[in-house]
């Protein structure tokens, strides 16, 4: 990082630039006359009796002395070009909570409270974009009131990384207890591409519907709850792919007499000129072979039919090989997302 232009280090930040995007140079004295210096980029989301508290892209804060800044600038809240579909981070929200729509929802201001029985935090959490209508304190008390009155554990949806995300909702969120449980990442391509993944796409089966073999595949819940179906067919435009096993096409009996599973099955919703892809899921066994990318493809013809051209899907920063997958796919990172959990709640 470079903060050396003219020769010189300075410090151009003030607490007048609370709520943008900065980059600092702290030293930290090591003993020994050697000290070491930390960079730090993320949105200044205070600076209080010598203290500042800078918001990181992972959700994470971190506190600095003053007294040990050695530079600092504002810098762009994003890169002045971005590889990918041109959106706002407030459009993405938006568009990927309608695509992943709840069955109970309720309006806070522009907030949007979100239960589903309990399957996923996306369906059972709230979407904090915007204002709450409310002071943040009498904002939370309803929140967790809210969802204690449906017998589940109260969460936050909170942005960041991008222009106009929720840095400074992160940061109070943090002062009050709340724990950040869950970081995801928002990723966008051209939709065009997806569709020309190589392979035989005759062999995936693209419809409106999904039946026992497809859940059983997708395994992301214990009992397949009318709240599973109720949230996989909600959304403006859902279809759903699967792809067979060595056995047969899907849902076809297999010689045991039982359903078979597909080898890879997918969901895609479409919603304007965005299709948005989730529950991409492929047999531990047959991973590497080119099986998911065939059932996006297929999900990617059908949304370029009904006039989509953009793509977006979300993925947990932990799950190397699928964020490895879309790597390779053309996906890139707009933003990052995170669950944070109210305190004394437990972890679901």
């Amino acid at each position: 990082m470079d903060f050396t232009t003219g020769g010189l280090l300075e410090v151009r930040i003030t607490p007048a630039d609370v709520g943008k995007r900065v980059s600092v140079r702290r030293r930290s004295d090591t003993g020994g006359g050697h000290p070491t210096f930390t960079d730090t980029v993320g949105v200044l989301t205070s600076w209080t009796a010598g203290v500042l508290e800078i918001t990181r892209r992972t959700g994470e804060t971190v506190r600095i002395a003053e007294s040990s800044l050695v530079a600092g600038k504002v810098v762009p809240a994003a890169p002045a070009r971005r590889r990918g579909p041109a959106a706002t981070a407030r459009e993405l929200d938006r568009v990927a909570a309608r695509g992943w729509p709840p069955l109970e929802r309720e309006a806070l201001g522009d907030w949007e409270l979100r239960a589903s029985g309990g399957f996923t935090r996306r369906a059972n959490s709230v979407l904090a974009v915007g204002d709450p209508g409310l002071p943040l304190d009498a904002a939370l008390d309803r929140v967790t009131d809210w969802y204690a009155q449906r017998g589940l554990p109260a969460y936050l949806q909170v942005s960041t990384g991008a222009e106009g995300t929720q840095e400074q909702l992160a940061a109070e969120l943090a002062r009050r207890g709340w724990t950040r449980e869950v970081q995801a990442e928002v990723r966008i391509a051209a939709l065009a591409p997806l569709a020309d993944l190589p392979g035989d796409l005759t062999r995936v089966t693209v419809s409106r519907d999904i039946d026992d073999a497809w859940l059983r595949r997708y395994q992301r819940f214990t009992e397949p709850s009318p709240a599973v179906r109720g949230v996989l067919l909600g959304g403006p435009s859902v279809w759903f792919a699967a792809l067979p096993g060595d056995g047969g096409a899907p849902g076809e009996a297999d010689e045991a007499g039982g359903t078979q599973v597909p080898a890879a099955i997918g969901r895609c919703v479409v919603d304007g000129r965005w299709a948005g892809f989730a529950a991409v899921e492929t047999d531990p066994a047959r991973r590497r072979q080119g099986l998911a990318s065939l059932v996006m493809a297929a999900l990617a013809r059908q949304a370029l039919e009904e006039g989509a051209s953009a793509a977006y899907l979300q993925v947990e920063t932990d799950n190397g090989g699928a964020r490895a997958l879309y790597d390779g796919m053309g996906f890139t990172t707009h933003h990052a997302y995170h669950h944070w959990r109210a305190p004394h709640e437990g972890p679901r």
